[in-house]
């Protein structure tokens, strides 16, 4: 397991997030395999056991995505052992992966994101601006999760004529984005009034800080994200991710060009932004049908 995360790693460039994804999966399939058929090697596994795997995880009511998910990563892993010759032959190969229906994201309207960036301006504590701020850039940008709490102060370029902000992406690809003038506001109160009072190590780096003074964390953004959520009225079921999808629908509806946004995005292939275009098709189709007098008909 070590060695192909290894390989991920060195030779995929995969993140953090992904490697530890792996791992998690990984953990739980031969946790199983121990546990269903003790004493099974490697190389002694069965297309047989692995479907066994895929109805453990079904009757543990995991969602399709998840299952799907879990069992790319295992087919993955007999791949790799199959090419490092650890292993004679690959029993995942007629091992088919679960159909997983492509589901269009969802994405809050211009009034949702006014009425959830309006929650922590109605608090005047140094959190709740700091959380503007974070808000604001957040739906600015576009940027996924991990990119926003991994900035750094000296990633915002407040001297800059426009105002960006540089940030690493997937594969270690370097983008830098504008700023409108509200994020830039928000951002200027929390670097000169608010951080300094959060921040207790004068060498800590991080641009958003929680109340310890250090970077703030992925799931720390989660949780503040959905408390605001739900006091705006909105589905809770709402993620940092949803921010993403939501600037990405705007951006589109508003005119800018799909190859515009797949670069903000930081997305490798166009393809994979072109789901929003989709968002857009939809939000007119039903525009239409609220507006024309005869769309019911």
């Amino acid at each position: 397991m070590d060695q192909f995360l290894n390989f991920l790693a060195v030779e995929k460039n995969a993140s953090t997030n992904t490697l530890s994804a792996y791992r998690n999966d990984l953990l739980q399939f031969t946790g199983f395999m121990e546990s269903a058929f003790p004493g099974t090697a490697l190389e002694a596994m069965t297309k047989d056991q692995l479907v066994a795997f895929v109805e453990h995880l079904r009757g543990r009511k995991y969602k399709d995505t998840t299952v799907a998910r879990k069992v790319a990563t295992i087919k993955s892993f007999f791949s790799f052992l199959a090419g490092e010759g650890i292993i004679e032959a690959d029993p995942t190969e007629q091992v088919k992966s679960p159909q997983v229906g492509k589901q269009l994201p969802r994405a809050l309207t211009v009034e949702e994101v006014d009425e959830l960036l309006e929650q922590p301006a109605r608090r005047n504590t140094p959190e709740a601006r700091r959380d503007k701020a974070m808000l604001e850039l957040a739906y600015a940008t576009g940027l996924r999760v991990t990119e926003l709490v991994s900035l750094d102060v000296n990633d915002v370029a407040l001297e800059s004529d426009p105002v960006t902000v540089r940030c690493v992406g997937k594969g270690d690809k370097e983008r830098v984005l504008t700023l409108p003038p509200t994020a830039v506001d928000e951002l200027r109160q929390y670097i000169f009034h608010v951080r300094p009072r959060l921040v207790r190590n004068r060498r800590e780096t991080a641009l958003f800080v929680n109340r310890r003074g250090e970077r703030l964390t992925r799931q720390g953004f989660w949780l503040i994200l959905k408390n605001y959520a739900k006091e705006a009225g909105l589905d809770t079921a709402i993620t940092p991710h949803t921010l993403r999808h939501t600037y990405a629908t705007h951006m589109l509806a508003g005119g800018m060009p799909l190859r515009y946004v797949q670069d903000a995005l930081g997305h490798a292939s166009i393809s994979t932004t072109q789901i929003y275009t989709h968002l857009t098709d939809q939000q007119k189709r039903k525009a239409y049908d609220q507006a024309h007098p005869r769309a019911s008909a």
